[in-house]
């Protein structure tokens, strides 16, 4: 009986030893409370409470990652899509987030979503698309303004997708292959502009040198003959028939007799 009665009691010591020692790693602070009034801030590191009088609430000061889900959004030009985010922040002041706020996680998730909607909604279809940029950096300025008071920084907001309805991606494909042929069609137009331009300048040196036209003459032949090609070109001058004009008749007789 006396044993029984002394393992009891070392049951309930250690039992109290145990609730009274806890071991808070680095990035862990220990938020106290004695009698329901708030004591300065413990840890890291082993920090010791008065069971039954005080209590204590761990806070990790380590970044969060928030996966805010699927928002149904209709910006500005009324086109249904759904916008989706992930939000980074961490605890700087434990003691606010603990007594500012019932639940800072859920508090933060809620306001993201709401932000992300508000947000999302006041743009425009390309905007969203292309500018995401400020869209991340105008969410994350609203958010770390709002939990500013709850004793949390929002670090980064980055949209992840955007889902878009099938109608809308038709069009878009329709839309980028008419700007992409737009832009073939320019740029054959331009390269048949510099290459009239060329042949242009070109003309003009062969009539100051009239034998720079013949030497190009030859080379076009060398290139016509070339790969065993039987095609033979003889470049005849025109000033050549002018022997033979007022020479023959259809008649066949001599206009010199």
């Amino acid at each position: 009986m006396d044993i029984l009665i002394i393992a009891v009691i070392l049951g309930f010591v250690l039992t109290v030893i145990m609730s009274a020692v806890h071991i808070l790693r680095e990035y862990e602070r220990a938020v106290v409370f004695r009698l329901g009034r708030i004591r300065p801030l413990r840890g890291p590191g082993l920090v010791l409470v008065i069971p039954g009088i005080e209590r204590v609430e761990r806070v990790s000061l380590r970044i969060i990652t928030l996966d805010v889900e699927k928002q149904d959004v209709i910006p500005r030009d009324n086109v249904s899509v759904a916008v989706n985010a992930v939000v980074f922040f961490r605890v700087v002041d434990p003691i606010k987030a603990v007594l500012s706020i019932q639940n800072f996680m859920f508090a933060t998730s809620q306001l993201a979503q709401t932000t992300l909607r508000s947000v999302a909604g006041q743009a425009e279809l390309d905007e969203l698309l292309s500018n995401r940029e400020k869209i991340n950096r105008t969410i994350q300025e609203i958010l770390d303004h709002q939990t500013d008071p709850w004793g949390i920084k929002v670090t980064q907001v980055e949209v992840k997708h955007i889902d878009l309805p099938m109608d809308m991606q038709r069009a878009m494909a329709k839309q980028a292959e008419a700007e992409r042929e737009r832009r073939a069609r320019v740029i054959v137009a331009l390269g048949e502009q510099q290459a009239s331009e060329k042949l242009l300048e070109a003309a003009m040196l062969l009539e100051k040198s009239p034998v720079s036209l013949q030497l190009r003459y030859l080379q076009s032949l060398v290139d016509v003959a070339a790969e065993k090609n039987s095609t033979i070109v003889f470049p005849v001058p025109v000033d050549l028939f002018e022997v033979f004009k007022g020479r023959w008749n259809p008649d066949g007789s001599d206009p010199g007799e």
